[in-house]
C-alpha cells in the first residue's frame, strides 16, 4: 500500500509563511490590547464578525492575559465565572458566552457614550506621533470655516515653521507673563520639555462669531479645557496599532533612541486617558479621519 502523497515543497513552504503572518498578527493585537490602542470590545467585535481573521483565532485566554491588570490566576476565574473553555477562540464563542464576554468588558472597561449635545469648540488630542498636527492642518486646508487655534510655545521652531502660523513661538518669560495675565485657556509642560498653550482671547472672538475652532492639544491641555469648558467635544486620535505609532514616532527622525523610547512610554500613559474624552477617531486615513473630527461640531 502506497504512502500517502507529501504536499509540494512549495505549498509546504506557503502554509508555513501564512502560519508565521498570523501569528505575528494575533502578537500584534495583543500589543495593541496591552497598550489600550483597540479596546478589548472592539476588538471582540472584529472577531465576532469574522471568526477566520486574527482576532477571530485569537484564544480567549490569550486576550484576557493581553489585558491591563489581568494575570493567569485572574484570567482563569473569569473564564470559570463566563462557563468559557480555555481552548475556545474569540471567533468560536457561542451567542451566550459572546452576550457574557462583552458584559464582561463593559463593566470592566466601559467605553464612552457619544453625547447627545455637541459644542462648536472641539479640542483634538491624543498621544505622540499620533499625527494630530497633520489632520489639524487637513482640517484647516480644507475647512476654512474652522479657526485651527495657534498655541504658544517655549520650543524653538522647526524646520519650514513660522511663528505666527504654526506656533507663536515666546521664550520662557515671555510665557510666563502670559500666565500671569490670564491670556492662557490651558497651557503644560509636554515631555518635560517645554510649554505649550492656547491663547483664550482669538478663541473667544471666534466663538463670539459663531465660527468652529479647533484646538490641537495635548492631554494635560485637554483635561484643562474640560475644565474651564465642560461644554467642549474632546475627541482622542488614535494610531490604527501600537506598531504603526512605533513606525511613525522612529519614521519622522526628529528625536533620538533615548527621546523615543521616553515618549513611547508617555504614549502609553496617554492611551490609558482615552476614557475621558467623548469620542475615539482612528488616523488611519489623514482625510477619512480628519473628515470624521468635522463631523462631531455642533452645526
Amino acid at each position: 500500500m502506497s504512502s500517502p502523497r507529501r504536499p509540494p515543497e512549495v505549498d509546504r513552504r506557503a502554509a508555513s509563511e501564512r502560519a508565521v503572518a498570523a501569528r505575528r498578527a494575533r502578537a500584534a493585537l495583543k500589543r495593541d490590547l496591552a497598550t489600550r490602542v483597540t479596546s478589548p470590545q472592539e476588538l471582540a467585535r472584529r472577531a465576532f464578525a469574522a471568526p477566520d481573521s486574527p482576532a477571530g483565532t485569537l484564544r480567549v485566554t490569550e486576550f484576557l492575559t493581553a489585558l491591563p491588570a489581568i494575570g493567569e490566576g485572574k484570567r482563569d476565574r473569569i473564564l470559570e465565572t463566563l462557563a468559557i473553555a480555555p481552548v475556545k477562540r474569540l471567533g468560536g464563542l457561542g451567542a451566550r458566552q459572546r452576550r457574557d464576554l462583552l458584559a464582561f468588558l463593559d463593566d470592566r472597561w466601559p467605553e464612552p457614550a457619544p453625547r447627545t449635545d455637541r459644542s462648536r469648540l472641539i479640542v483634538l488630542a491624543g498621544p505622540t506621533a499620533v499625527g494630530k498636527g497633520t489632520v489639524a492642518a487637513h482640517i484647516k486646508a480644507h475647512h476654512p470655516d474652522i479657526l485651527l487655534s495657534i498655541s504658544a510655545t517655549t520650543r524653538a521652531p522647526r524646520p519650514g515653521e513660522r511663528d505666527g502660523e504654526h506656533y507663536f513661538f515666546v521664550d520662557d518669560a515671555g510665557f510666563d507673563r502670559l500666565i500671569a495675565e490670564g491670556q492662557l485657556l490651558e497651557w503644560a509642560t509636554v515631555h518635560n520639555s517645554h510649554r505649550y498653550g492656547t491663547p483664550r482671547r482669538p478663541i473667544e472672538d471666534a466663538l463670539e462669531d459663531g465660527r468652529t475652532v479647533l484646538l490641537e492639544i495635548d492631554l494635560q491641555g485637554a483635561r484643562q479645557v474640560r475644565a474651564a469648558e465642560p461644554s467642549a467635544t474632546l475627541v482622542f486620535l488614535l494610531p490604527p496599532s501600537w506598531d504603526e505609532l512605533v513606525n511613525r514616532l522612529v519614521g519622522r527622525g526628529t528625536e533620538d533612541a533615548e527621546e523615543r523610547a521616553r515618549r513611547l512610554r508617555t504614549a502609553r500613559v496617554e492611551l490609558a486617558a482615552q476614557s475621558e474624552f467623548d469620542y475615539r477617531v482612528v488616523n488611519d486615513d489623514v482625510a477619512r479621519a480628519a473628515a470624521e473630527v468635522v463631523s462631531l461640531a455642533a452645526r
